[in-house]
């Protein structure tokens, strides 16, 4: 691995200006790389951190990479890491001008890291840089403590993708957020969802509260509160109750929790641990806004490095060549999602909706479909909202809001099902669905969707560690509970139980029916036992 040459940085600070004029917003400082295809290798289970710390399932990948390379030779292009200065790394095998496309691709993706709402806890962080101290501290920590080390991390890692990602985001985008009065902050946030009011009328309680705020502000307690108590009688005493409980340390999620609470790491002889659990927790929030933000990334800079490269010089004689290439980068596949190619049409899509004015209700309302097709106002905002996007959007959103049936009979998508064939005795492919909404289902199904566990802070004690997994649609994948648990016993010491829901599908006369189990592990001295709590169809 070495920085690249002279000419190539100079083509890639050209590429600079041009991508600063089209409106990309970046750092001037980047770090650019040649590497072979055994540095591709050997830096993809590191997530092409170079000072990631050393990990035993690092070699493994590795081993299965070089076994891929042997059956079917391949090289990446390019890839690039959200660090201070940025930093990319271009295949020794990449021509000139393939460079140039790819460093248009590359500012693409920078643009993005560093604009993106998602990634804002980034922002200020070398994580590079802190990497480097991580690996030594791991280092220094193995040299004494030997292969517990890594029980540790593997322990931490089987919970660094369900880290308390969104409440860190929270204070970096409202650091000096309001803080309600205590009262009315276990009025709203705790005592109408313990007495499980409808959310409607939560609603009107926090509008009648916002209006008496407005008007007259100091007879919230006389006004407000004299009504609470006529509605619920017992709210005083409550509040009264709550305000002498002592209130456990606010965490954001598991691992923290196990950081601050754990009966075993808070004996002397275990604290080394926690410097490791936080550095794994650390990784998994810096990664975070990466995992949700996937597919509008890739599309993000696949549209500006077509955007870009084919008003450069550098394109003339290479038209058929650069089509080639970027069509096997963008190119809409058969039976798997290409995230290059369904990001990049989703964004010249909402483009073209907002360049013709139909992001408006008056565009909703046109049921028929040539009329929707020939509406053009002519706005000239398409620009405008695909920046709005870079920067508010996740996958999510983007495709929650803007895959619809226009896009979908636009580039002619549909959805895929397996079947059995009776006759044939082998399984076939066959087009589901051409429903948008099907579509759509789909794309969010795919996406990664870490499952919301939080501590049950009621039942938790020094001898039990209680987790509850809020059921969202998807149950948890059960072959991955039993060594997660193990995990998570070695560094909280005790026994560890976990409420999940099991979807369990079968068939009677009535035909095929779906049951939801509630079910309870517990993992005690490495042995896991199962029990049902309830079942409901």
């Amino acid at each position: 691995m070495e920085l690249i040459d002279i000419n190539a940085k100079q083509i890639m600070e050209r590429c600079k200006e041009k991508a600063k004029n089209a409106g990309l917003k970046f750092d001037p400082h980047t770090l650019e790389y040649n590497v072979t295809n055994r540095d591709m290798i050997e830096l993809s289970p590191k997530v092409f951190i170079p000072t990631m710390y050393d990990y035993w399932i690092q070699d493994i990948h590795v081993l299965h990479g070089e076994g891929e390379y042997q059956i079917s030779p391949h090289n990446a292009y390019e890839t690039v890491i959200n660090s201070r200065p940025a930093m990319s790394f271009y295949n020794d095998n990449n021509t000139d001008w393939m460079n140039t496309m790819i460093f248009y691709h590359v500012l693409g993706h920078i643009d993005f890291f560093q604009n993106n709402a998602l990634f804002r806890q980034t922002w200020n962080d070398d994580f590079v840089g802190q990497s480097l101290a991580n690996k030594r501290a791991i280092e220094r920590l193995r040299s004494k403590h030997g292969r517990w080390v890594d029980y540790v991390i593997e322990a931490a890692r089987g919970l660094d993708n369900i880290v308390g990602f969104h409440e860190d985001l929270n204070k970096a985008n409202f650091p000096n957020e309001i803080k309600l009065p205590p009262k009315v902050d276990f009025y709203f946030n705790i005592f109408l969802k313990e007495e499980s009011i409808r959310p409607s009328k939560q609603s009107d309680e926090l509008e009648k509260y916002n209006k008496i705020l407005d008007q007259n502000p100091e007879l919230i307690d006389s006004l407000f509160f004299a009504d609470v108590k006529n509605n619920f009688p017992e709210f005083e005493e409550q509040f009264k109750r709550y305000q002498n409980e002592e209130k456990p340390k606010k965490h954001n999620d598991v691992l923290e929790y196990i950081l601050h609470n754990s009966p075993k790491l808070r004996k002397k002889e275990n604290e080394w641990m926690k410097e490791i659990i936080t550095i794994v927790r650390e990784a998994g929030l810096y990664f975070a806004p990466q995992m949700r933000t996937k597919i509008m990334n890739e599309g993000w800079a696949s549209y500006w490095h077509d955007e870009l490269f084919r008003n450069d010089e550098i394109v003339r004689s290479r038209e058929i060549d650069y089509a080639k290439l970027n069509a096997g980068v963008t190119a809409l596949t058969k039976g798997r999602i290409n995230p290059y190619a369904i990001g990049l049409r989703l964004i010249q899509y909402v483009e073209e909706l907002a360049d013709k004015g139909k992001l408006t209700y008056d565009f909703e309302k046109i049921k028929d479909t040539e009329t929707r097709e020939k509406y053009d106002l002519k706005t000239g905002k398409g620009k405008e909202m695909i920046f709005k996007l870079r920067k508010e959007f996740s996958d999510f959103e983007l495709i929650n809001r803007f895959v619809d049936q226009d896009f979908m009979d636009k580039h002619k998508l549909y959805v895929i099902g397996q079947r059995i064939n009776q006759q044939e005795r082998k399984m076939e492919y066959y087009i589901k669905s051409r429903k948008a909404e099907d579509y759509k289902k789909m794309l969010i199904g795919i996406l990664p969707d870490p499952p919301h566990i939080t501590v049950n802070l009621k039942k938790t004690n020094e001898e039990s560690l209680y987790l509850k997994h809020h059921f969202e649609g998807k149950p948890l994948i059960t072959q991955f509970i039993p060594n997660t648990m193990i995990g998570i016993e070695h560094i909280w010491g005790n026994a560890v139980l976990l409420d999940t829901t099991e979807v369990i599908m079968g068939q009677n006369d009535q035909g095929q029916f779906t049951m939801n189990n509630q079910v309870r592990y517990k993992m005690k001295d490495k042995k896991i036992r199962k029990r049902l709590i309830e079942a409901q169809k």
